[in-house]
């Protein structure tokens, strides 16, 4: 199973600013590929910039992205190009996905690379529809901060049928290039008759956008199917479908909720399914050949060394139970900035989740998940890779997952990658922060 490599990218409108920028992978590019190229990486996710290319309606700046393109061509590297990653769309657009514009200025800009950079293999049209347009729409994190189910659906259909006419057009014009469609690999339990019916609905919502796409099992039976009837999109669900060639799984430990009542949870699930059992649960709704798109985990060298073993090992056993997996990508390759405020702020806070850190200059330091990272994209197997004692946070978050590590033999971490406990961290996974000019809301998952 091939190792892919990747560098977050996500553009911060308010800031006019993205993440290539933030962590100086746009500066130090030429030396962030031959470090994943030393680690023997050859196909990677990699963004292409609509921020930056067309930062005026209609005017379209190509020479950066040729240049990077270009690079990652002569060193032959294999890309799959990421037209839309989150809110990586031009400025003017200042509605975002609300912005009546959105549809047509899209279709241009994707119409555009396909016909510039026709060689490429591979593409992703646009990067997690249904998480982006979730925390878009219905949990007001990222602009356009809107809030509910019906705003939600309304991002939906502004969105959705533009990028899949996008796909019919690049299958029709790059018959040879696979689109790789990403989005989030979800699993919820419920505790409680609250917790089972929001349960029962989210394992339902999941799969909503990536069927609406595919235009199959929109059955006005289902539960989150009636939802959207009785919200008045029922027009929604006869959209053209599109084409999708690789269904990639972004899978992080908080992919899986235990609900508690219809707007509250535990994150992550103190009962998690295996992830080797959600990918083939997934391959076997869509029957489509799967690449891990994304994972990582956010804590020490060695917290990530830990669950890159973990994650690698269920892709063999998934693979064991036949599904057709040809992939796997550790998201990003280098430390990643400011998720802390999921993309709020623009303070440059350094994310632990790389293979390689940060750090306070920005330089990158290896540690121990680049070492297992050389050893699996070397081909050696998951049994081969070491498991390290889990610090915390992470070993509180990942509790629910100790049984499918019963196997292992653990070992202490190194010294530089110890650290102490920070109680107040202790059970946060994830600090979802939104401001307003009149408020400030900070809401913890828990």
């Amino acid at each position: 199973m091939e190792l892919l490599g990747s560098f977050e990218s996500t553009y911060q409108p308010a800031h006019d600013v993205d993440v290539t920028e933030t962590t100086l992978h746009i500066e130090r590019l030429e030396d962030d590929l031959d470090l994943l190229q030393s680690c023997g990486i050859s196909r990677i996710r990699y963004p292409v910039r609509w921020h930056r290319i067309e930062s005026s309606p209609g005017v379209f700046d190509w020479d950066s992205t040729d240049r990077v393109l270009g690079s990652l061509k002569e060193r032959g590297m294999r890309p799959i190009l990421d037209l839309v990653h989150h809110t990586s769309y031009p400025r003017w657009l200042t509605e975002g996905f609300a912005d009546p514009r959105f549809p047509a200025a899209y279709l241009e800009y994707a119409k555009a690379v396909a016909l510039r950079y026709d060689w490429m293999e591979e593409y992703t049209l646009f990067n997690e529809p249904f998480s982006t347009l979730f925390l878009c729409g219905h949990e007001a994190i990222w602009p356009p901060y809107r809030r509910g189910l019906d705003h939600f659906l309304a991002l939906t259909s502004n969105v959705l049928p533009a990028v899949a006419q996008a796909s019919r057009f690049y299958a029709h014009v790059l018959p040879n290039a696979r689109h790789v469609y990403v989005d989030s690999c979800e699993r919820h339990t419920g505790a409680g008759p609250a917790g089972e019916e929001m349960a029962v609905l989210a394992n339902d919502r999941r799969f909503f956008i990536a069927d609406l796409f595919l235009g199959r099992d929109l059955d006005h039976s289902r539960p989150f199917i009636r939802k959207v009837v009785d919200a008045g999109f029922e027009d929604l669900l006869s959209m053209p479908a599109g084409h999708i060639d690789v269904l990639g799984l972004d899978y992080y430990a908080h992919c899986q909720w235990e609900f508690t009542s219809m707007e509250t949870g535990i994150v992550p699930s103190p009962t998690p399914m295996s992830f080797g059992d959600q990918i083939f649960e997934y391959w076997s709704r869509y029957k489509l050949p799967c690449i891990v798109g994304e994972t990582n985990i956010r804590g020490t060298g060695s917290d990530r060394a830990t669950w890159l073993k973990y994650t690698l090992e269920q892709c063999e056993l998934a693979r064991d139970m036949g599904v057709p997996l040809e992939g796997y990508c550790w998201f990003p390759f280098i430390d990643s900035a400011d998720w802390d405020s999921l993309l709020f702020r623009c303070e440059g806070n350094i994310d632990p989740v790389g293979i390689y850190s940060l750090d306070c200059d920005l330089n990158r330091q290896p540690t121990s998940a680049a070492d297992s990272f050389r050893l699996a994209s070397g081909g050696a197997p998951a049994s081969a890779l070491p498991a390290f004692q889990l610090q915390e946070p992470v070993a509180t978050w990942l509790t629910g997952y100790l049984p499918d590590m019963s196997h292992w033999e653990w070992q202490p971490p190194a010294p530089e990658e110890t650290r102490s406990v920070d109680l107040s961290e202790l059970l946060r996974i994830e600090l979802k922060i939104v401001e307003r000019q009149e408020a400030v809301v900070e809401r913890e998952i828990w």
